[in-house]
Parts: C-alpha cells; structure tokens; sequence
C-alpha cells in the first residue's frame, strides 16, 4: 500500500497454537493472533490503525490530532502517545464530568501530554459531532487540526487491518494450515471492517466474525460494510458485499458490563492461555467465539486478540479490592 504511514508497532504479532483452550472447549485447532502485543505502549489493535492515521496527519501538516472516547478508551490513550512520539498536540474529548475514580487509559493519555477535555457531550453517542465542531473550533484559532471519530474507524485507520488480514494468511501459510473462522471484537467497527476489505480484496481464505460489543448489529453492519468498501478503494482492493459482513450481538447489559458468561470467558482465558480480556471487548468477544465453536464453527479458528490489557488489569484489581 502506498498510503501514508508511521512505523508503531512490532509486527507481525504473534499467531500461537491454544492447545490448552482446544482441551477445555474440545474443538481445534485453535490459534490466538495476539495483538495484544503490537509493542506500542498498551495500545493493542490500535497500533495499527495509528501506523496510517498519523501518517495521513503529518501528510496533511496537520499540528493537533482530535478525537473522542469514554475514560476507558484505548484509542485515547494510543493516540495520545502516537501523536506525542511524533511531535503533534492531542485534543482528548470525553462525555461528561471527570469520573470520580480515573483510568490508567486516561492518566497514560495526560502523562502524554494530551488536552483532556470532559463534558464535551453528555454522552457517547454525541461524542463524533463534538470532534467536528472542535476541529472547526481550532481552525477558526489558526491550527490545523486532524480530526478523526471514536475509535479510529474511518477507511484510512482501517488499512492497518487490511494489511492484517494479509499478515494473518501468510503466517497460517508458513504453519501449513487454511484458516476457516476468525472471530474479533468490534466496537466503532474499523477492525472488522479492515480485516473483511483485506481478506475479500486480496482473495484469502476463511470467515471474519464480529462480536458487536456496543451498537445493534443491524446499523453496525452497514457502517461495516461501508468502511470496508471505502478502505478497499483507498488500497485499490476488491469490494466486499453484504454477504460478507458476519456480526453476533454481544453488548448483553452494556457495553463493558459482563455477563456470567463472559466471566467465565474471561477467566478461561485467563487460566488456560494467560490471556488478559477486559469487559469491554476481550471477555465479550471469547464468549461469541465459544459460541460459535459449540454450534459447529469450522476450524482451524482463530481468536483475535485486540488488546485491552490495560482495561483487563484495572478489572481485576476492582474485583480483587
């Protein structure tokens, strides 16, 4: 791909066999892509949607990167430090008052040197409008914003998952096997939605699942679709169709409140692989990938590990309190 782009992360991430999860859910062969482990900071699957975020702001000579999340936001904290290591300021919108306990996202945002700004919105679902209006805010200021919604999920932050997809099949071809089932976590979508231009536009094997952890799968379909479609014309990629879009409700009560199952994922992941999941998108995701397996998924499968390691320890030390 000729887009724009800043080295971040230390890819490829692993792909490892889950033997001891195959014993536990008797189905295989599994495998964990783990990125978890991109190597910037606890940025996770971020790192690779900032790899081209950023390097389209530079290209634009853009002077401050904008964007929004909930005081849990991984993407927060990630761009904050993309943005700093590049020499960019970071504008941080959050909805609502400052929560009375904070984050390890939001303090790894502020010892970045990120602006925070709460009480830009009284809730979530406003939060993309708000990053517009203080972008246009800055401009009528003489700055040269780079203003990008939650979660990073527009066509360019997708092409780190088209290039993904294309790593994953590469490694399953270096281990002799065809991959049939990945399941990931998909939150503002942008994952998912470069994984599905990936493996449909360079013509790869297997299914991408998402486990739709916040937004009705109807709607989130649809916005799939369309930033897969939009990435895919960026690279130069085949389009995906509708066909191609597979999403699994797993919101449950909310986003990041756990149901008994995704506990009990939660702590099955833990103590057969070692691998953290939080409540946002890990535990929720390993549910719909059990569920999937139980009901005939075909294998070889893979779970993408999207990160949250951060999330992942601040859960455990509140149950732990």
């Amino acid at each position: 791909m000729t887009a724009p782009r800043v080295q971040l992360a230390t890819l490829p991430t692993p792909l490892v066999r889950a033997e001891r999860l195959e014993s536990a859910l008797d189905a295989g062969p599994l495998f964990v892509k783990r990125d978890d482990l991109t190597g910037f900071g606890v940025a996770g699957n971020k790192a690779r949607a900032l790899e081209f975020l950023i390097g389209a702001a530079l290209a634009e000579e853009a002077d401050v990167f904008v964007t929004a999340g909930s005081p849990s936001s991984n993407f927060c904290a990630a761009t904050a430090l993309a943005a700093t290591v590049v020499g960019m300021d970071c504008d941080l919108l959050f909805p609502g008052a400052p929560p009375p306990t904070t984050s390890v996202n939001v303090e790894l945002a502020r010892a970045a040197g990120a602006r925070l700004l709460f009480e830009a919105t009284a809730t979530r679902d406003d939060l993309n409008r708000a990053v517009v209006a203080h972008a246009d805010s800055l401009r009528s200021q003489g700055r040269r914003p780079y203003a990008v919604p939650r979660g990073g999920a527009v066509p360019v932050g997708a092409l780190g998952y088209a290039e993904a997809a294309r790593e994953l099949a590469e490694q399953c071809d270096g281990a002799g096997f065809r991959v049939e089932t990945v399941v990931v976590a998909t939150g503002s979508g942008g994952t998912q939605a470069g994984l599905v231009a990936g493996q449909v536009g360079f013509g790869l094997p297997g299914r991408v699942t998402g486990a739709s952890v916040s937004r009705p799968i109807h709607g989130m379909a649809e916005h799939v679709l369309g930033t897969a479609r939009a990435c895919a014309a960026t690279a130069g990629l085949a389009q995906a169709a509708a066909a191609d879009v597979d999403l699994r409700d797993a919101r449950g009560g909310g986003f990041g409140v756990v149901s008994a199952e995704d506990a009990a994922s939660a702590r099955l992941a833990l103590e057969r692989e070692g691998l953290l999941l939080d409540d946002y998108y890990g535990a929720k995701s390993m549910t719909v990938f059990r569920a999937l397996l139980a009901a005939g998924a075909p294998t070889p499968a893979v779970f993408w590990h999207t990160g949250g390691v951060a999330a992942a320890l601040t859960s455990l030390t509140r149950g732990a309190a």
